[in-house]
């Protein structure tokens, strides 16, 4: 008797479909991080470096003074909550390497609550940096009459411009983060919602 077209369609074979499925959506998901985390190590070295680096050199009344991102601490923790991001990225962009050339790592709950952990605490500190600057920006470009605040960007033009680019970078950051916190709490929270077999998956 030949059964070779009643196994294609059995119901024991339905859990094979299944677990073929979970495999597409385990690789889409590592691909989707690996992707962020790579433009977030990029993104934020950029930040970091279009910030850190940028200065302006300006003389009035015959002094001359150099505008740097040391002279506003919101400047300061941009620099280094990107570097700090950037570098997180990288250790964990390796991981997600290594998972996909392997094909399959042991992905244990304390290793996903770790990740997970983590992603929210460098999301956080990405959008407060980001908050920061922002609002630094924002006094520099229009000054504040109330307390007889300078315009200072009618003096440093370049120097508020490579700033502006280095926060719209962070800004991008900031949102990729969050969406691999997102991620990040997908695969934490499967390993709970299956069967008791299935929080063992390897991926």
């Amino acid at each position: 008797m030949n059964t070779g077209g009643i196994l294609g369609v059995s119901p024991g074979n339905v859990p094979v479909y299944h677990g073929t499925n979970l495999k597409v959506i385990d690789r889409r998901v590592r691909i989707a991080e690996m992707v962020l985390r790579c433009v977030i190590c990029g993104l934020g070295t950029l930040a970091a470096a279009l910030v850190g680096f940028d200065t302006q050199v300006k003389v009035i009344f015959s002094v001359q003074k150099e505008a740097k991102f040391t002279d506003m601490k919101a400047l300061m923790f941009l620099v280094i909550a990107n570097g700090i991001v950037a570098a997180y990225s990288l250790i964990q962009g390796f991981r997600c390497v290594v998972s996909m050339i392997r094909g399959s790592v042991l992905f244990s709950k304390p290793l996903a609550w770790a990740i997970f952990s983590g992603d929210q605490v460098m999301a956080y500190l990405t959008l407060a940096a980001v908050a920061a600057a922002a609002q630094s920006a924002v006094f520099a470009k229009f000054g504040q009459p109330e307390l007889q605040w300078m315009q200072i960007c009618n003096m440093y033009g370049k120097f508020c411009t490579q700033v502006g680019e280095g926060i719209a970078s962070a800004l991008i950051v900031s949102l990729s983060m969050v969406s691999v916190s997102c991620l990040s709490a997908f695969n934490l929270f499967r390993l709970y919602g299956g069967s008791k077999g299935k929080t063992n998956e390897r991926w």
